[in-house]
């Protein structure tokens, strides 16, 4: 996979899109060159969120992104998702990796170094990272761990690391230093009047290296 397709990852969130919509936030994003989309709707039955999924996996097609889902294996595969990004509490990265195909794209959430090194071994393709900065996106985001925190996992795998945890277009501009191959924003897209314009902003603070 190239690091270059998690420079930025734009994840959904139905509350915060509000009437504008995830579909139509999503739709600005891609158009503006987000190149990796990731369904997260934890307030959605199944049923919703498959057909949302679905919509979402034409639109990544469209427009050459990548898609992946937020814990629910069941919905990547249904969706033909190229992948799914697991945590803690979801099923082991090892035992999702003896399952499935090389191809099939893996991530995993965590703020530990040593955690990271063992999510790389049992075949984790990326590493979320995070919190960076204070959110108010996730009931539960764990302990703010700051740019350097994020710095010291990137230098402990060799698999692309992606920070996450309120990151703005100013803050992006942080972490570029870091070792970080990307970012991965919820609110800054999903709340925003100009998701298209956000994207861009998100784009050229995070250059590639």
């Amino acid at each position: 996979m190239d690091p270059q397709r998690l420079r930025l990852i734009v994840i959904t969130d139905s509350r915060l899109a509000g009437d504008r919509g995830v579909i139509r936030q999503v739709e600005r994003a891609l158009e503006a060159g987000a190149p990796t989309i990731q369904l997260r709707e934890k307030e959605r039955g199944a049923g919703e969120a498959l057909e949302l999924g679905r919509r979402l996996r034409a639109l990544t097609r469209e427009h050459g992104a990548l898609f992946f889902v937020n814990d629910r294996l069941d919905l990547a595969l249904a969706t033909d998702a190229d992948g799914v990004h697991l945590g803690p509490r979801d099923l082991p990265v090892a035992e999702v990796r003896r399952h499935l195909p090389s191809d099939f794209l893996i991530g995993y959430s965590t703020d530990d170094p040593d955690t990271a090194v063992r999510a790389q071994k049992d075949g984790a393709d990326y590493l979320g990272c995070g919190t960076v900065w204070p959110t108010s996106s996730k009931e539960d985001p764990g302990a703010v761990i700051g740019p350097e925190g994020l710095a010291r996992l990137a230098a402990a795998v060799s698999i692309p690391v992606v920070g996450i945890g309120g990151i703005t277009p100013d803050r992006a501009r942080e972490l570029a230093g870091t070792g970080a191959a990307g970012i991965a924003v919820i609110g800054a897209v999903m709340a925003s009047p100009q998701p298209g314009n956000t994207v861009r902003n998100l784009l050229a603070a995070f250059r590639p290296r």
